[in-house]
């Protein structure tokens, strides 16, 4: 029978012993499951990349439970964090502002910031406080592969590369955390994700866009070009245009396909259903040996940038979008 159930306090605190002793433990969040590993601990945080397969340019996220830890993490707290936190923590919201000496320079890729961030998962939460320190963790799965949002995506692609695995049952945002520095005068939006620029914009005001990712250490993780990728080919499409040869699934939102498809997927019209979904069905259909996925590309409106950006980093190709 399928676990749903959180975890007991006995496997808590057992995860949380090894995290304290060097090793890795994959923990749900309401976003993702991530790998995490002690954020004081190079050594620890150096397996995580090794179990990813990371390239030591995308930085990794530090978990807390209480902004009574973010002090241990974080050396200035700018007032527009404040607000932030007080709107949007615990939650799918990561700041990035200037860290500590005490955080080694491989969780931050050599950057002198440092993201950080509350969820707003029990069990997360729980791990964090049994641990008694923050926990640097990307999503538990290999780089650029699909991120995991069920306790069995991380068994299926990491397998003994993580020490525990604590399974709390399916996550609910289904997409990552957005990501928002404060390190310089301007707020910049570096990932967007369960909280969207129009909901931070109505706490702190305007913000900006990134500029062109360069070569070396990226400010966030998730800005690679190619991310988020299942196995199978991820094909990007208008009006309904799936490819006629091979076998295939389609996710449809607007559009009904144009020719058959062995598997039709209809998604929810909202966002925020949309994110929670996607990856749970992309996972699905990935095990089944299909020769492509074909999506309907969502509308280029506001609420689902986050979702428009997961799909374009993980598809193969995009057909030209009708005018």
């Amino acid at each position: 029978m399928k676990k749903t159930s959180r975890p007991s306090t006995e496997e808590i605190q057992s995860a949380a012993l090894l995290l304290r002793a060097g090793k890795l433990v994959a923990f749900p969040t309401e976003t993702v499951y991530g790998l995490g590993a002690n954020a004081f601990d190079g050594e620890a945080v150096g397996r995580v990349f090794e179990a990813k397969g990371r390239p030591c340019n995308s930085p990794i996220i530090v978990h807390v439970d209480s902004t009574e830890m973010v002090p241990t993490v974080v050396a200035e707290w700018p007032q527009t964090a404040e607000a932030l936190v007080e709107r949007f923590w615990p939650g799918p919201l990561t700041l990035v502002l200037k860290k500590q000496p005490a955080v080694p320079t491989i969780v931050t890729a050599g950057l002198e910031t440092v993201g950080v961030r509350m969820p707003s998962h029990p069990v997360a939460l729980a791990l964090i406080e049994a641990a008694q320190l923050p926990i640097a963790a990307p999503s538990a799965n290999r780089f650029t592969q699909l991120s995991p949002t069920t306790a069995e995506h991380v068994r299926h692609g990491l397998g003994d590369r993580v020490d525990y695995i604590l399974d709390g049952g399916p996550c609910t945002v289904g997409i990552e955390s957005t990501v928002l520095s404060l390190a310089g005068d301007v707020p910049v939006l570096l990932r967007p994700g369960g909280i969207s620029r129009e909901q931070i914009e109505e706490v702190i005001g305007s913000i900006s866009h990134p500029s062109e990712t360069k070569a070396g250490a990226h400010p966030s993780p998730g800005m690679h070009p190619r991310h988020y990728s299942p196995r199978t080919s991820l094909l990007l499409v208008h009006d309904g245009a799936i490819p006629k040869q091979g076998i295939g699934a389609y996710l449809q939102l607007h559009s009904a396909p144009r020719d058959a498809a062995r598997k039709l997927v209809m998604m929810p019209p909202d966002a925020t259903a949309y994110a929670a979904q996607l990856y749970r069905v992309l996972h699905q259909l990935d095990a089944q040996n299909l020769d492509w996925i074909a999506v309907d590309m969502p509308n280029d409106e506001p609420e689902w940038e986050a979702v428009r950006d997961r799909l374009k980093r993980a598809a193969t190709s995009e057909t030209k979008e009708p005018r």
